[in-house]
């Protein structure tokens, strides 16, 4: 969920911001359609120079039945504790591992590796893989498979991958990227930035060795949800949980991932089959 201005907005380059909506609401389809996690990302705080918006976290809190990372504007060990008292598993922070990497060690010490998610902006810049800086705008020089290594021995337990060349092209993920940082580290790394169709999920699964895959677009500007999503790619041998009632097995997709749709009979049984309210 990327954040600007207190509402959730569809990325594109880390230059251009569509309006989405509402974080709560946004939180609240996706708790209910099956997400394994949800990253906040505030992408105003820091350019704001002000701390997290502590009142929107709490509100979407309230609304989130699943593991929550939030990021943005962490200054200080503080704002970590403020966050995961309002809930938050995890903390992610980027400008503040760059300038101060210390804090890293001294948080994990605190809270536990598993408590620090490093997101890491970078960018393809003539031959090599660059880390950016203030929204992926500044580059520091430091190529990015050192750096993640750099921050995993500082302590962090995770590493958020976005990259910024694919960010909202809807082209697939940079599997050399995501590449050049798993071979550095031992830490999971989250693979964003690119997803335009489910088999674009299904590649960065099975030709890369990212502990997870995110996406932010793909679920607000599509018809997809991530109960379709997970089954089209257990359709494929991908292995994935998959816990709701509705897992459309022997269902058949397109090319975009939509569901095709059933046989006339099949759908008139399914009229007739009572099914008891849901809990996710």
């Amino acid at each position: 969920m990327t954040v600007k201005d207190n509402i959730v907005v569809q990325s594109i380059g880390f230059k251009q911001y569509l309006p989405v909506g509402r974080l709560a609401v946004a939180i609240e389809f996706l708790s209910q359609w099956g997400i394994d996690e949800i990253a906040i990302l505030d992408i105003s705080a820091t350019a704001e120079k002000r701390g997290p918006n502590f009142k929107l976290i709490a509100q979407a809190a309230k609304k989130c039945f699943t593991p929550l990372a939030v990021g943005g504007g962490i200054r200080d060990i503080a704002d970590m504790r403020k966050l995961n008292q309002l809930g938050a598993e995890k903390i992610i922070i980027n400008n503040l591992a760059l300038s101060q990497g210390e804090i890293i060690k001294k948080a994990a010490e605190i809270f536990g590796s598993q408590f620090i998610v490093v997101s890491i902006d970078a960018k393809k810049v003539g031959g090599t893989y660059e880390v950016f800086s203030d929204g992926g705008q500044k580059p520091i020089g430091l190529e990015v498979g050192v750096f993640a290594r750099k921050v995993e021995q500082l302590g962090a337990g995770e590493i958020f991958l976005n990259s910024i060349d694919q960010d909202g092209s809807k082209k697939g993920f940079d599997l050399r990227l995501i590449d050049a940082v798993v071979s550095k580290v031992t830490v999971p790394v989250i693979a964003c930035g690119g997803a335009g169709e489910p088999d674009h999920f299904r590649e960065a699964i099975i030709k890369t060795k990212a502990s997870a895959i995110a996406a932010g677009n793909f679920f607000h500007f599509t018809e997809h949800s991530p109960i379709v999503l997970k089954s089209f790619l257990k359709s494929t041998r991908v292995p994935v949980r998959l816990e709701t009632y509705a897992q459309y097995n022997d269902a058949t997709f397109d090319r975009s991932g939509r569901l095709q749709k059933r046989p006339e009979q099949y759908l008139n049984t399914l009229r007739f089959t009572y099914l008891p309210e849901e809990i996710i």
